[in-house]
């Protein structure tokens, strides 16, 4: 009995324990589909697509080859193309933006003052655009490119782009100069806050302080444009306030790395040159996670100062593209996995071998097979929504491109910008004659195209003077026209182009680099007495850099050729014709350097 009672004992105290160490309960069968430990999410891709410098260059350039084919490189249906593959790649993680400069340069655009290129941007769904220096270039709405009457308004055409445009115009730098306000007409603070699969991406604007030099003056006078570094901090700072998690900077403002082979080396950079490495250097780090740069159409895409910038060449041939990796918990930017793709050429087709569409590689190969380009695996296919919307102004513009002037080209003239050109000295004659002139100056900005062997058309020399600039005449004793010469060969890297005069200069650029001039016949400038010196009025207004110079002139010494029967290009066409001779280049030589023996500095190339 003793036993029996001692076994019950034990069993109730075995029950005992297990109800005290409950087991583990069996999983829920969801559960049990789980693995042991869960992934971390991947981080969200960001696709920044840069454009810039388009200067209204709607339809593709066109070369052609041996052999009968004809190359096409970029146009506005290839680009809708590749934005399209890029969209496809990534749903829903596009950004697209444009460094600005979208108008001035070709007859599609200014016929249109620019409206063509915004219907197109519409359509492609651009994202935000930089206000370039040449945004600002066609002045009142009409034809003037200047007021010229009581209540025209030298912002007007700008205004009605503005107002056309479902995208906004950025420039975090600009104000109104008489009150230091942000223009009312921009309608923004210069930056954008816009949601991106779910990430908060704030877009900060700038444009290049030198924009009173680099458009008509007349137009931006009542404007402001301070420097860039402090106003993307500031605008940064109230993006982020706003609670932006990532901050793009669209500016137009660039620098040149030609080489693209590694991002992350910049010796082929002018890092003492470029205005985006002067702006990004001093920026506290994560100011700004990536920039799409402009103005200068020269192609990057590197690390400057721990920021990756792109830029292309510009006229509409290629886009770059940023990809961006950002923490799906804290939504900032990892910057160890971003990607920089840089100078894509846009083709619709490509050379079978070498699969490039560039001209310059391909018009003197002897054979050419053109074969349908592709882009991230799939083929490029031309928008033809975009096709037809540019086409009634490409019909317009074939039809003033190919107006003989019953002139011809024997020999090729072609732009040198850092040097004297054939064509250059052509058309500083040509001006210094047309205007009865002592001398002549053009700077090489101006001139946008070459001039190929062939009949001449309207369309050849719309390309290489696309500015509807007037013939002006100043007058300045020798000693004022020394001055101006050295102001114009002293700032830039630049060559201006001359007729009348030879001139004598450093070959590395600088203050100091023009060092005499002399007539042809040697005879030298006599510092007291008056000469007669043709220009465009964008060089007589001050443009380039020549206001040091001319603004000090009482008013009646520069007549800006207002009263003149029409644009310069016309004047220059007008005079042409009256000759009835051949288009050809005098000798080159008039320009000279006093040390071509001594290099320069790696900064400061001729």
């Amino acid at each position: 009995m003793l036993r029996l009672r001692l076994v019950l004992a034990l069993v109730a105290l075995g029950a005992s324990a297990c109800r005290s160490a409950p087991q583990p309960a069996e999983p829920a069968a969801a559960e049990r589909t789980q693995p042991a430990s869960l992934a971390p999410a991947e981080p969200l891709r960001l696709t920044v697509i840069g454009l810039n410098d388009l200067h209204g260059w709607i339809a593709p350039h066109r070369t052609p080859l041996k052999g009968g084919a004809e190359l096409e490189e970029g146009g506005v249906a290839t680009l809708a193309g590749y934005i399209a593959r890029l969209r496809a790649d990534n749903p829903g993680g596009v950004l697209l933006l444009d460094g600005g400069d979208l108008f001035q340069g070709t007859l599609a655009s200014n016929l249109t003052e620019g409206s063509i290129v915004i219907d197109v941007y519409n359509h492609l769904g651009v994202t935000a655009a930089a206000v370039g220096n040449h945004e600002f270039d066609y002045g009142p709405v009409g034809p003037a490119p200047v007021p010229t009457k009581p209540g025209d308004d030298p912002l007007g055409a700008l205004k009605d782009r503005i107002r056309q445009a479902r995208f906004p115009f950025l420039s975090a730098n600009l104000f109104e100069a008489a009150t230091g306000q942000r223009p009312a007409w921009l309608g923004n603070d210069g930056t954008l806050l816009v949601t991106v699969r779910g990430v908060k991406v704030g877009i900060v604007g700038l444009s290049t302080p030198s924009t009173p030099t680099t458009t008509n003056p007349t137009n931006v006078t009542t404007l402001r444009f301070d420097p860039l570094a402090p106003a993307a901090v500031e605008a940064s700072k109230r993006l982020r306030e706003r609670g932006a998690q990532v901050v793009i900077g669209v500016a137009h403002a660039g620098g040149k790395c030609p080489r693209l082979e590694n991002p992350r080396d910049l010796s082929s950079c002018e890092l003492k040159e470029g205005e985006i490495y002067a702006a990004l250097e001093p920026l506290p780090p994560g100011t700004l996670d990536a920039v799409i740069a402009g103005h200068t159409h020269q192609v990057m895409g590197h690390f400057i100062h721990g920021v990756p910038v792109i830029e292309t060449y510009g006229l509409g041939r290629s886009l770059g593209y940023i990809e961006l990796f950002v923490d799906p918990v804290s939504h900032q930017v990892l910057p160890d996995r971003t990607l920089i793709h840089a100078g894509i050429p846009l083709c619709a087709q490509v050379d079978a071998a070498s699969g490039s569409c560039e001209a310059r590689k391909l018009k003197d190969q002897a054979e050419v097979r053109l074969v349908p380009a592709t882009f991230l695996g799939q083929p490029v296919v031309p928008d033809p929504a975009v096709q037809a919307l540019i086409a009634p102004v490409l019909a317009r513009v074939e039809q003033e491109q190919h107006r003989e002037l019953g002139l011809s080209v024997p020999v090729a003239l072609k732009r040198d910008y850092q040097g004297e050109s054939t064509l250059g000295d052509f058309l500083a004659d040509s001006l210094r004659e047309a205007a009865g002139a002592d001398v002549a100056l053009l700077n090489p900005g101006g001139l946008r195209a070459d001039i190929d062997a062939g009949p001449l058309t309207f369309g050849d020399v719309y390309e290489v003077l696309p500015f509807d600039n007037t013939v002006a005449l100043v007058t300045l004793s020798g000693d004022e026209l020394k001055r101006l010469l050295q102001v114009a060969y002293g700032a830039k890297k630049s060559v201006f182009q001359i007729s009348g005069l030879q001139v004598k200069l450093n070959r590395c650029p600088g203050p100091d680099r023009f060092q005499s001039a002399t007539f042809l016949n040697g005879r030298p400038l006599e510092p007291a007495k008056l000469y007669r010196v043709t220009m465009p009025d964008f060089l007589a207004r001050g443009g380039d850099g020549l206001a040091p110079a001319l603004e000090p002139l009482a008013p009646g010494r520069i007549d800006l050729g207002q009263a003149r029967p029409g644009s310069l290009r016309d004047e220059l066409i007008a005079y042409w014709q009256g000759r009835k001779a051949p288009i050809s280049a005098p000798t080159l030589g008039r320009i000279s350097y006093v040390d071509s023996g001594t290099p320069c500095p790696a900064s400061q190339g001729p």
